[in-house]
C-alpha cells in the first residue's frame, strides 16, 4: 500500500518512521518483487525506475536546474541522460554528485524560484521554476553550450505563460538584472 502511494517507491526511512521493520524489504527482493535503485530506496519491479526521483531521494539537497529542470517544463530540446544540471549551497559536498554539473549557489540567493515539478514519469522533485531557470543558463553561459543557452531562451519568450517581470525581479535579486535583460531583449521577436 505505501508504495502504490508513493507511485511504486518506498525508502528504508518511511519504514523506520512508521515502526516497520526492514526486514519485509529484504523478503520482497528475495521474491522479486521490488529492486533496489539506490542506498535505502526500493522501487516496484512493475514499475520502471524514475533516475530523476531516485537521484532526488538521494540527495534531497540537490535542485534540478538549468537545463535539466528545463527539460521538465518541455523547454530544452534534449532529455539529459544520467548527467544532470543541480544546484546546491556553496558549501554542500556529497561525492554522488560526481559526473553531474553542479552549480554551487550562495544561501542567499539560494531559494529564488525554488519549486517541486513532475518528471515525466510523473514524481515531484525539487526544480527551480523557468524564470529561474532561465537567469541561470544566462549567467552560466561559459559553461552551457550557447545555442542552447539561445534555443532555450526563443522557446521560453513564445510561451504564453511567460513571466518577465518574475524573470527581471529575480535577475536583479541575483545581480544579473542587466546581463538577463539585454540577453532576453536581443533575442525577444
Amino acid at each position: 500500500e505505501l508504495m502504490r502511494v508513493n507511485n511504486g517507491y518506498i525508502t528504508s526511512k518511511i519504514l523506520t518512521d512508521l515502526g516497520i521493520s526492514r526486514e519485509y524489504l529484504r523478503i520482497m527482493i528475495n521474491k522479486n518483487m521490488i529492486e533496489k535503485v539506490g542506498t535505502g530506496i526500493y522501487v516496484d519491479k512493475s514499475k520502471m525506475e524514475d533516475s530523476f526521483y531516485t537521484f532526488n531521494l538521494e540527495l534531497p539537497n540537490i535542485i534540478y536546474s538549468h537545463m535539466t529542470a528545463l527539460y521538465f517544463y518541455g523547454i530544452a530540446p534534449k532529455a539529459p541522460y544520467k548527467e544532470y544540471d543541480v544546484s546546491v549551497r556553496n558549501n554542500y559536498f556529497n561525492y554522488k554528485l560526481k559526473g553531474h554539473n553542479v552549480f554551487y549557489v550562495d544561501k542567499d540567493i539560494i531559494d529564488i524560484g525554488l519549486t517541486s515539478v513532475e518528471t515525466p514519469n510523473g514524481n515531484m522533485v525539487q526544480a527551480y521554476d523557468i524564470e529561474r531557470c532561465i537567469c541561470d543558463i544566462i549567467r552560466s553561459i561559459n559553461r552551457i553550450d550557447m545555442d542552447l543557452v539561445k534555443r532555450s531562451v526563443k522557446e521560453y519568450l513564445k510561451r504564453k505563460d511567460k513571466d518577465l517581470v518574475k524573470l527581471s525581479l529575480y535577475a536583479e535579486k541575483m545581480g544579473i538584472k542587466n546581463k538577463v535583460m539585454d540577453f532576453v531583449g536581443m533575442l525577444y521577436e
